[in-house]
């Protein structure tokens, strides 16, 4: 299985002969490494509503045929807009062909914002990801703050890569997510969430450097590893 980071929360696995994307967040962020136009999907697995979230989804949805995995209102929302959706929410757990998929809690908000209508869409509720393939499982907590059933979560699943936001603000900040990262009990731990816009400006590199639960890595956009 190989992972790769692109910037803000994006994060592509390869997989079983699928391309799985995490949040592609592409046109508008200033960190990624990809281009909308040539991204390739069969898979879409997104967090929540937020624009920098959902982000290029229909356009990369559309071109490709692409199968999109979201929490239940964003999944209806997505569905008007023609993509082939399978909605889930938070707690369950589905077997796909690709590697089975469930959504745990995440503390945050989700909405869509459609810019030229001044309309804010209510998504539902946000969410983390658990991922597992090949024996293997990553863990994508999505937008949120900390949250004591992160130990739970790292108690129930032996998770070989966390994904966790660092950024403040909007989310958990670095001190909070040195916490969840002792909680969840990942073998390797890479930083999301940060950089992107000036308000969640942070050092990576510190923090990785101050995991003491596993192997902080920080990952530069395109930059990729293996899990075996």
């Amino acid at each position: 299985m190989k992972v790769s980071y692109h910037g803000h929360s994006v994060v592509k696995i390869e997989t079983n002969g699928t391309n799985i994307f995490i949040d592609p967040f592409i046109t508008g962020n200033g960190m990624t490494d990809l281009k909308a136009d040539d991204t390739k999907a069969d898979v879409i697995l997104l967090t929540h509503g937020h624009n920098d979230h959902v982000g290029d989804t229909i356009d990369i949805a559309k071109r490709n045929d692409a199968l999109v995995v979201a929490p239940f209102e964003l999944g209806t929302y997505l569905g008007w807009q023609g993509l082939n959706v399978h909605q889930m929410h938070i707690g369950g757990t589905f077997e796909f062909g690709f590697g089975k998929v469930k959504l745990t809690q995440a503390f945050h908000g989700s909405s869509y914002t459609e810019e030229e209508n001044k309309r804010i869409i209510y998504t539902g509720m946000p969410a983390g990801i658990l991922f597992s393939a090949e024996g293997k499982t990553i863990y994508h907590a999505g937008d949120t703050g900390l949250f004591s059933d992160m130990k739970l979560i790292g108690e129930q699943n032996d998770i070989d890569l966390a994904f966790l936001p660092i950024g403040d603000n909007f989310t958990m900040g670095p001190e909070d997510a040195l916490i969840a990262a002792k909680w969840l009990g990942a073998k390797q731990v890479v930083p999301i969430h940060y950089n992107t816009f000036p308000v969640i400006e942070q050092d990576p590199e510190a923090f990785a450097n101050k995991v003491s639960s596993g192997k902080g890595l920080v990952l530069k956009a395109g930059e990729e590893l293996e899990l075996v």
